[in-house]
């Protein structure tokens, strides 16, 4: 199959912060973005693998069973070797069920006490998947490297931005714009790899 222009893509997702998120991202590129229709009536998908790539996969090929138009779904979280991986793709959920954002820092910062230099070390990852009627078209990560502070710092971004020390800009991912932001996160990085995919010759991409 051969590439339109533009490419229609439906986002996994109920969220339209997350819709706005990724046409940011996607501006200047030939890509129309919707959130995928009716989604909250579709038999869900429970992100329970142990890996960033197979929650995103598993949920692109999920819900392109339900779509005429090629499905993305990312998953993304923030990694820390010096305790394992955590909270790797528990990110969302590493303080329980319901915590806040606020809380999710909290537990992380208590669990970082002590920890000095290279212990602080850590990376956000994000896997990008798409999927086309079941069959999975393309997959893509990257990664941002920084270093956990030993307390929150700024007042943008979500979840453990105000805990990201982002070497590169000498700021907390709280503390950067959003362009910058865009320009330089995991999800930014991998979202691009996927235009660059669309924008070339023969992609297989259409419905």
């Amino acid at each position: 199959m051969s590439f339109e222009t533009p490419a229609k893509l439906f986002v996994a997702s109920s969220n339209p912060g997350k819709l706005r998120e990724y046409r940011i991202l996607a501006a200047g590129h030939p890509v129309e973005l919707e959130l995928l229709p009716g989604i909250g009536q579709m038999p869900p998908f429970e992100e329970t693998a142990p890996t960033f790539a197979e929650n995103a996969a598993g949920k692109a090929l999920h819900f392109s069973h339900f779509a005429h138009h090629p499905v993305i779904s990312d998953d993304s979280g923030l990694v820390v070797p010096a305790l394992g991986g955590a909270p790797g793709v528990h990110s969302a959920r590493y303080a329980g069920p319901g915590a806040s954002d606020a809380d999710r820092v909290r537990k992380l910062l208590g669990e970082m006490q002590g920890r000095k230099g290279d212990e602080r070390k850590a990376m956000f990852v994000c896997v990008l998947a798409m999927a086309l009627r079941g069959r999975a078209v393309a997959v893509f990560s990257d990664s941002a490297q920084g270093v956990l502070t030993e307390e929150p710092r700024g007042a943008d971004g979500f979840g453990y931005d105000p805990i990201f020390f982002f070497d590169s800009l000498g700021r907390t991912y709280a503390e950067i714009t959003r362009e910058e932001k865009n320009r330089y996160s995991h999800r930014g990085k991998a979202f691009r790899k996927l235009m660059e995919f669309l924008a070339a010759p023969g992609s297989y991409v259409v419905a």
